[in-house]
């Protein structure tokens, strides 16, 4: 980041919010401190009109949309099923799961201040934004954050403040965690969207929990950028949390709780200390708002355990004081989707700039926990009806049939790989057909069918259920990703037929090497890739990789954020916020106030609400 941008980051944000309640100085606590008013301090702070006797000078607004001019990079949607990708955020994925218990850092975050945090309101109330998943493509990335970096939305006539807090909800970073990534990917078009505050008003607050992305390095670089150190604020938001998990007062008796459940890890023992004596000062008329990474009442279905911490972490710290958990929001799925209870709400949004996930595939109803759990101790039983989701299950249907256009387009790696499969296999099939002997040369570089069989059926068997994904693997996952392998065993002996009635099979050799290379790998992957697509979107009926048929599109569109306001009353509403469009078109806005943002869209934003507003009391 360039010395401007630096100096820019730490002025603090914006005082043109329209909003009533006008952000009150966030305040953070010593946890266990018998009396949290003397030992408040300020965890942010007024943006001064001068510094050291001398008016500060203006932060310097970039002139382009050039990476040098903005101090980071606009990074495109990450293509998922890119085969160099794929083993590498493989290969992470399966470090973390073998060596996390190495690389966490949450005991180590023992030695950090144990603070607790308050965020006051005003005569108006508190206002608190919710986006999580949204360090993927610019474009969407920045669409979420200028909208919630504006001052005020006018949502189906309603006026709806910006927040006073934002609570980063996880995977805050694509595909893996590191600082450059971190830079071109959160930091640097949150910065963009509301660079610094206006002269004399507060920074509303930032808080932010990881998500399994954000453990690929150990934590590191989201310990750097979030946990408050010396710069202490991402653009105009400040950072007061001190750890990777927080917990804040808030107005009418709520409290909202950040933890860090590591990858689905069990929750160690400093985080539960703190816990603990935050939990000391709820009674019974207390309301908690309960953040996790990931929205494990929806993954209990298929994985029993998931559900484990969250309820442990219930049943031993909140449930003992006499307080209820009225609220459970997460991100992880990248959609918006809402299951009600008799006294609690269960809400997944990860909207926030990621690939679309589907809905459509939702299930219904949900027992939490599961009834299945192997916990002995686990919580009553409850249902949990699907109340709310966005996109529409029928739009959600619509954008599976998008996988023959976009997976091509957004993963040319992919049909590479599949061309380079299709033509090993031709040539295999094409050596066994016609029993050429060849020289030696030729019997060096043939190819052994069986072996190319073998990798055929295996990878497409494994790729139905990856090991990473986690979860049972049924019999329909074996006989989809068998199928799927026979698929193109068929369509390889087709191509191996055609190919074997033109001429360049009888050239010299390496000639008809050369020419498959040339002429039948593209083709080849071209079709292969439409075959992938056809058995996604099959696949997909049965609850089968239904991630990467939507991954493999990187829908842009339909993202989400969450809007909350506590009135004074101690009512809680909360506005899910839909958008269907992002936006594609940017320019730079050099000559704007210091507080507006760095990049206005070329057409106006729209956002509307996914559903009506849910109140909770």
């Amino acid at each position: 980041m360039t010395d401007d941008r630096a100096a820019a980051a730490q002025r603090p944000s914006d005082a043109t919010t329209a909003s009533p309640a006008a952000a009150q100085r966030p305040s953070t606590t010593a946890a266990g401190s018998p009396n949290a008013d003397d030992s408040a301090t300020a965890a942010g702070s007024p943006a001064p009109a001068q510094r050291s006797g001398a008016e500060s000078a203006p932060p310097r607004r970039p002139r382009s949309l050039d990476p040098q001019e903005l101090g980071y990079t606009r990074r495109a949607p990450v293509p998922w099923l890119a085969p160099l990708l794929l083993v590498f955020t493989g290969l992470r994925t399966v470090l973390a799961m073998l060596f996390g218990a190495y690389l966490d850092k949450r005991e180590l975050q023992g030695s950090l201040p144990r603070q607790l945090h308050r965020q006051p309101g005003t005569a108006a109330g508190l206002w608190v934004d919710f986006v999580a998943d949204l360090g993927d493509g610019f474009d969407a990335t920045y669409s979420v954050a200028y909208l919630l970096s504006r001052p005020e939305l006018e949502i189906d006539g309603t006026a709806l403040p910006r927040g006073q807090m934002l609570v980063m909800g996880g995977d805050q970073v694509y595909p893996t965690a590191s600082a450059q990534a971190y830079e071109d990917r959160c930091k640097g078009p949150y910065e963009s969207a509301l660079p610094t505050a206006a002269t004399g008003r507060e920074r509303p607050a930032l808080y932010a929990i990881p998500g399994n992305h954000d453990w690929y390095d150990g934590l590191t670089a989201f310990l750097r950028l979030f946990v408050r150190s010396r710069d202490d604020n991402v653009g105009g938001w400040c950072t007061p949390q001190t750890r990777s998990y927080f917990a804040v007062e808030l107005p009418g008796d709520w409290w909202l709780l950040g933890i860090d459940g590591q990858s689905g890890s069990y929750l160690d023992d400093p985080q539960l200390t703190y816990f603990e004596e935050a939990a000391r000062r709820l009674g019974p008329r207390s309301k908690v708002i309960l953040a996790a990474p990931e929205p494990s009442w929806v993954k209990a279905v298929d994985q029993p355990e998931a559900y484990d911490s969250i309820d442990y972490f219930i049943r031993k710290v909140v449930d003992p004081t006499g307080a209820a958990v009225r609220l459970l929001i997460s991100g992880d799925i990248h959609h918006y989707a809402r299951y009600a209870g008799p006294d609690r709400q269960l809400i997944t949004c990860g909207g926030g700039g990621a690939y679309l996930y589907p809905t459509h595939k939702l299930p219904e109803r949900i027992q939490v926990p599961p009834e299945d759990t192997r916990s002995r101790r686990a919580s009553p039983t409850r249902s949990y009806e699907l109340a709310g989701r966005y996109p529409s299950a029928s739009r959600s249907r619509r954008y599976s049939w998008g996988i023959f256009g976009r997976l091509p387009l957004r993963n040319p790696g992919f049909g590479t790989l599949l061309g380079t499969l299709h033509t090993l296999l031709m040539l295999a099939m094409a050596g066994a057909t016609t029993h050429r002997s060849g020289g030696p040369e030729q019997r060096l570089f043939s190819v052994p069918l069986i072996a190319m069989l073998l990798v055929t059926l295996l990878g497409a068997a494994f790729f139905a259920k990856p090991p990473s994904s986690g979860g049972k693997r049924h019999a329909r996952h074996w006989l989809l990703g068998v199928g799927h392998g026979v698929a193109h065993i068929a369509l390889a002996a087709g191509g191996t037929w055609l190919w074997l009635r033109l001429p360049f099979y009888e050239w010299e050799w390496p000639l008809p090497v050369a020419a498959a290379v040339v002429l039948y790998g593209p083709v080849a992957g071209l079709v292969a890739t439409e075959l992938a697509a056809t058995y996604l979107l099959v696949a997909g009926e049965f609850g089968v990789n239904l991630n990467e048929l939507f991954a493999g599109q990187g829908i842009e569109d339909a993202k989400s954020f969450l809007r909350l306001h506590i009135d004074p009353d101690g009512a809680l509403t909360i506005y899910p916020i839909a958008v269907d469009r992002v936006c594609h078109e940017w320019r730079a806005e050099p000559d704007g106030p210091p507080d507006a943002p760095w990049i206005e869209p070329e057409r106006p934003l729209t956002a509307r609400l996914a559903e009506p507003p849910i109140t909770l009391r």
